[in-house]
C-alpha cells in the first residue's frame, strides 16, 4: 500500500528554491502563517545569511503536494541544535502546516522532526501564540520545555479614528491635532507598484539611515547583505498580497517609505525609512505611519495590527496589549542534557537582566538623592 506520506530533509540551496510553488499552496492552507514563513522571505534570507552544509527543510509530502514543513538549520553554538531559519531579523518563527489535512499534517512532521531529534535539540523562537508549531509541542512524547520569548505589542486591525478612540480624551485630542498637522503640512502617501519595489525600498534604507545617523542603530539594517535580502524578498511578496510598501511625499520629495508586511491574520510596520525635514516640520513620524498601517490592515481585514517585537515606551502611547512569543525546545532522551542546558541559560540570562535592570535603578537613586543636596 503507498504511504499517506512521505518525509524528507531538504539540505540543497536549489532543491529549496525548487520549493516555492508548492510552498506557496501550503502557506495559503496555513491561517496561522506570517510572512515570516513565506518562501520569498525565508529562500531570500538563506541567501543572505545562510552557512553551506546547514540547511534541514523538514518536508512532509502528499504526493506532489506539501502537508507540512519546517523550515530549520543547524547550528553547533552554544548547543547542537536545529533552529528556525529568519534569525534576529525576523518577528516569528513556526512550521507550516496545511489546515485541511491537519492530523495527517501534525502526524508526519512530529515523526520527523523526533528522528531529527536525535542528535540535536530543535529549538523553535519567537513563536507566536497559536503557532502552528505549538500543535508538535502537544504531541511530543520526548522532553520538552516551554519559555517565554520576546513581547510583541499588538492592537485591533480598526481604522485609525476607532484606535484614537481608545485612548483617554486628551491624548486623543493630541493625536488627532497631528493628524490635522499631517494634512496642513500636504503630507501625501501612496502604494508602490510592484514594479517600484526595488528602488522603493532602496529609498527606504537610505532614509532609515539619515533618521539614525548619530544615534544608536540596528547596524544589520546598515548592512549590504540586509538590503540585498529585503530587495530580493519584498518584490515578490508585494506581488503575492503578503507586503506593502508606501512612500510619503511632501512637495514632490519622497521624505519617508514604510513596509508593512501582512498575513491573513496580521499586519505589521516591519521597517520604514523617514528624512529629519519631516520632524523639523513638527509631523508625528509615528502618527503618520500608524494612520498608513492601519488602513492596510482594515481594507486586507486582518484581525490584528502588531507593532511585532519590542517594548518600546512610545508603542505604549496606543495602548497595546502585550503577547509574549513563545520558545519551544523539543527532544529526545539523548538529547535531554541539551534541553536542560538551554533552559539554565535562558534562566541565567534572565538573572542577568534583572541583576542590570536592579543595579541600574539603585544608581539612578543615588543620582537622584546627590543631585538634591547643597
Amino acid at each position: 500500500m503507498k504511504p499517506a506520506h512521505t518525509i524528507e530533509v531538504v539540505t540543497d540551496e536549489r532543491d529549496f528554491a525548487a520549493l516555492a510553488p508548492a510552498w506557496a499552496r501550503l502557506y495559503g492552507r496555513c491561517a496561522t502563517a506570517t510572512p515570516f514563513q513565506s518562501h520569498a522571505w525565508l529562500h531570500s534570507w538563506w541567501l543572505s545569511y545562510g552557512r553551506r552544509g546547514r540547511l534541514r527543510l523538514v518536508v512532509v509530502r502528499s504526493g506532489d503536494d506539501l502537508l507540512a514543513v519546517a523550515p530549520l538549520m543547524a547550528v553547533r553554538r552554544p548547543l547542537p541544535a536545529l533552529v528556525p531559519l529568519g534569525g534576529a531579523i525576523s518577528d516569528y518563527g513556526d512550521v507550516l502546516v496545511d489546515d485541511e489535512r491537519t492530523e495527517a499534517a501534525v502526524a508526519g512532521l512530529t515523526e520527523a522532526l523526533a528522528a531529527a531529534a536525535r542528535t540535536a535539540l530543535i529549538d523553535f523562537r519567537e513563536v507566536r501564540p497559536g503557532g502552528a508549531v505549538e500543535q508538535v509541542y502537544e504531541r511530543w512524547s520526548g522532553p520538552r520545555r516551554r519559555v517565554s520569548d520576546s513581547v510583541c505589542l499588538e492592537l485591533p486591525a480598526v481604522p485609525m479614528d476607532e484606535l484614537v478612540a481608545r485612548l483617554p480624551s486628551a491624548k486623543a485630542q493630541r493625536v488627532r491635532a497631528k493628524l490635522r498637522k499631517l494634512t496642513a503640512l500636504g503630507v501625501r502617501r501612496e502604494v508602490v507598484h510592484p514594479d517600484q519595489v526595488d528602488s522603493a525600498l532602496r529609498r527606504l534604507l537610505e532614509l532609515h539611515r539619515l533618521q539614525w545617523q548619530g544615534r544608536k542603530v540596528t547596524n544589520e539594517h546598515l548592512r549590504s547583505r540586509f538590503c540585498e535580502h529585503l530587495v530580493r524578498s519584498v518584490g515578490p511578496m508585494v506581488r503575492s498580497g503578503d507586503a506593502v510598501v508606501t512612500e510619503f511625499r511632501l512637495d514632490d520629495d519622497v521624505v519617508a517609505v514604510d513596509l508593512t508586511l501582512l498575513s491573513r491574520r496580521l499586519a505589521g510596520g516591519y521597517l520604514y525609512g523617514a528624512h529629519p525635514r519631516l520632524r523639523e516640520q513638527k509631523a508625528d513620524v509615528a502618527v503618520m505611519l500608524l494612520d498608513a498601517c492601519s488602513e492596510h490592515a482594515r481594507q486586507q481585514a486582518r484581525g490584528t495590527l502588531s507593532l511585532l517585537r519590542g517594548n518600546e515606551p512610545y508603542k505604549h502611547h496606543w495602548r497595546p496589549e502585550p503577547v509574549v512569543n513563545q520558545r519551544l525546545l523539543l527532544a529526545r532522551r539523548r538529547t535531554a542534557p541539551l534541553l536542560s542546558a538551554a533552559v539554565g541559560d535562558v534562566a541565567a540570562r534572565r538573572r542577568g537582566k534583572e541583576l542590570l535592570r536592579r543595579w541600574d535603578e539603585r544608581r539612578e537613586q543615588r543620582e537622584r538623592a546627590g543631585g538634591g543636596r547643597p
